[in-house]
């Protein structure tokens, strides 16, 4: 065990020791007296914490049953209690009922929705916007127009003019399946100017330009009946495929060409590798008149024309909303006007005042611009805008005519004619008024090709001999419609053989020729 060594204190230390005792002796025997006359601190009570957010309970609403509203017996003069009141009472607890009973009943008969609207403006079914989402859809080989529509014609010149339009004839010589005239899908057509052969060139989707002849025809009809002892390897021999020409001009689609006004033998091709190019068909050869300087830009271009009175200006838009003007005596100098914050599908001169340009763009507007009156700093210069039209979703294409009116295709399934008269006395930059601007004639029409199907774009015919304005759009029913500046359908082109829509439609500039080609690059043709 440790033992603990007893220390000795000293009379100091004791002394302090019972003076501390004491002390809290004192202190102690104070503190008792103060809490016995309640002085001292009390316990210290809990912070209060902050009551927690409680959903209150929903009150549940009770349903109440639909009871008759009450009225006054005594101003009735019917004694309280009496028959009559409790008979009174049932009455019209009865007609509540009912009346509840006929509001919730099913209405089985057809409703019209201008009858039935509850919120909203007035209900116009020939503006339902709701047909461009559910009626998208194509009928194939359905007709929309034929003969009973041109028999009750009651003007004799239209209907004349109808006759004769829907009198054209599908190519005899070779059935559409066999004319493939481009490998791919055609995004571009048109006829040559010249007007003793129907000669047709088309460019597709990857920069192929292909020529068909349909003066040719095929050495064998179809018609003709075949012997039963001749074998079907000897007919496929016998049996001629049409002539067709191909040259791959371009590295990306051709979107758009156009024979020079001035020299029928020199055609221009635009194309989304960015570049414009020059064929003549004398020198067989084919040369770049235009491209970016850097090579890795790409700068789609999306349509081509000459000025028909200046024979050196071309004119080109671009994807990017641009449009250029390039002069090909000195190619090398380019004005780049900015028309659109939003791709231009397509553009048009004015035939008769080629300072005019009508631009169509994603935007969902069609523009004139005057090209007279150019404004702006150096790389930064704009034409004076004269007008705009704002459809309801993107225009597709614009094109003027040569009597300065302007046909649009967009997709709210519209296809618009604006007329402009006296485009020749207009004074440079002149501002058009929306009355102006506005269409002098819509036509309802299926403009949802999908993604498959080339853009529809309206296209006039651009020196009618008989002087009336008319142009062709393809139809999703696998036809192509023509129609007049009035709006006026006067044929709807079709036949048998044609398995797909004939998307990219064109007339021929003088003869009543129409061709139009489809996404398989076959030709369908109309004489």
């Amino acid at each position: 065990m440790v033992q603990k060594e007893m220390v000795e204190i000293s009379d100091f230390e004791r002394q302090r020791l019972e003076n501390i005792a004491q002390r809290d002796k004192l202190l102690k025997q104070l503190a008792l007296d103060a809490s016995s006359a309640g002085l001292g601190p009390g316990q210290k009570s809990k912070p209060a914490r902050p009551a927690a957010n409680k959903k209150k309970p929903a009150v549940k609403r009770i349903k109440e049953e639909v009871v008759p509203r009450r009225t006054s017996s005594r101003i009735a003069g019917i004694e309280a209690d009496s028959e009559v009141a409790k008979r009174k009472a049932e009455d019209e607890y009865v007609a509540v009922q009912e009346a509840a009973r006929v509001k919730r009943q099913r209405i089985s008969g057809p409703l019209d929705l201008s009858e039935v609207q509850v919120v909203g403006k007035g209900w116009d079914k020939n503006e339902n916007f709701l047909v461009d989402v559910f009626k998208r859809g194509a009928d194939p080989n359905v007709r929309t127009f034929g003969e009973n529509e041109v028999k009750e014609t009651t003007d004799k010149e239209l209907r004349a003019l109808r006759e004769k339009m829907s009198g054209l004839e599908l190519y005899e010589g070779f059935e559409p399946n066999r004319i493939k005239i481009t490998p791919e899908r055609i995004y571009s057509l048109g006829f040559h100017p010249v007007a003793e052969k129907p000669l047709v060139f088309a460019g597709d989707k990857m920069g192929n330009l292909g020529l068909f002849d349909a003066s040719q025809s095929s050495l064998v009809k179809h018609e003709t009946v075949k012997s039963e002892d001749q074998d079907e390897e000897d007919a496929e021999e016998d049996d001629q495929d049409p002539n067709i020409t191909s040259f791959h001009l371009h590295t990306r689609t051709i979107s758009s060409f156009q024979f020079s006004p001035h020299n029928p033998s020199h055609l221009y091709t635009s194309s989304y590798d960015s570049s414009l190019r020059l064929l003549d068909l004398t020198q067989s050869s084919s040369t770049e008149i235009y491209a970016p300087t850097d090579t890795s830009l790409d700068e789609p271009i999306s349509g081509v024309e000459m000025d028909p009175q200046t024979p050196h200006l071309l004119y080109f838009s671009r994807l990017d909303g641009h449009v250029g003007r390039i002069d090909t005596r000195t190619p090398n100098t380019v004005d780049i006007f900015e028309l659109s914050e939003k791709k231009i599908g397509g553009f048009s001169l004015n035939p008769s005042c080629p300072h005019f340009i009508a631009t169509a763009s994603l935007d969902r507007t069609m523009r004139i611009w005057d090209l007279r009156k150019v404004s702006g700093k150096k790389g930064a210069q704009l034409p004076a805008l004269c007008g705009e039209h704002e459809s309801r979703l993107s225009v597709s294409h614009a094109a003027f005519n040569s009597a300065g009116q302007v046909a649009t295709a967009s997709y709210d399934d519209t296809v618009k004619i604006h007329t402009f008269e006296g485009m020749s006395g207009w004074s440079a930059g002149r501002d058009l008024t929306e009355k102006d601007m506005a269409p002098s004639s819509v036509i309802r029409h299926n403009n949802q090709t999908g993604r498959w199907v080339t853009i529809l774009r309206a296209q006039w015919q651009m020196h009618p001999s008989d002087s009336v304005q008319r142009f062709c759009i393809g139809n999703m029913n696998r036809f192509v419609d023509i129609y007049t500046s009035k709006g006026e359908q006067l044929a709807q082109l079709g036949g048998d053989g044609i398995t797909a829509v004939p998307a990219v439609a064109q007339f021929h500039p003088t003869n009543d020729w129409v061709a139009a080609g489809t996404a398989s690059g076959k030709l369908c043709l109309w004489m």
